[in-house]
């Protein structure tokens, strides 16, 4: 794995793309039911927290529209086009599968930033676990293991 430097922004690449979040039909590994669970693991991840970016960006609804989009992606009501559109890390799992780690990662350092310096360790371990406890068994073992893979990439944030 690499970082890799885009338009100013850190983004978490590998050097190859890891084929168990490519889907079939592009000649991965990933089922379609899988990707939609990824995507709605990552939408439930952001809005476990949105309060926190709602309460510091009253006027701005655009995490809140990615994760609408995100689910009506799931849903089979908007392309997955559509759902990249509405940008947001939990509405790019419908284009990226990978992306599914960026949501959790985002959602763990909300927690952290929002807690006193005393308590952000034991903040975002309760978090990372909350996580890890609304994985479904389909995909559970697939996160557990690109959280590991990731993790030096994410800021440390799956060690819980």
């Amino acid at each position: 794995m690499r970082e890799v430097r885009q338009r100013g922004r850190q983004v978490i690449f590998s050097k190859i793309r890891d084929p168990r979040f490519i889907t079939m039909r592009r000649g991965g590994t990933l089922q379609d039911a899988d990707h939609r669970l990824l995507a709605v693991w990552a939408a439930d991840c952001a809005q476990h927290v949105l309060h926190f970016f709602e309460q510091a960006q009253p006027s701005d609804d655009r995490p809140r529209r990615a994760i609408e989009q995100a689910h009506a992606w799931v849903r089979g009501e908007i392309t997955m086009t559509q759902a990249r559109t509405a940008a947001g890390q939990a509405a790019v799992v419908a284009h990226v599968a990978a992306h599914e780690l960026g949501a959790a990662a985002y959602a763990i350092s909300a927690v952290r930033a929002a807690t006193p310096e005393s308590e952000r360790m034991e903040a975002g371990r309760r978090e990372c676990e909350w996580q890890r406890a609304q994985l479904p068994r389909d995909i559970r073992e697939l996160v557990l293991d690109d959280q590991r893979l990731r993790n030096e990439y994410c800021w440390f944030v799956f060690d819980c």
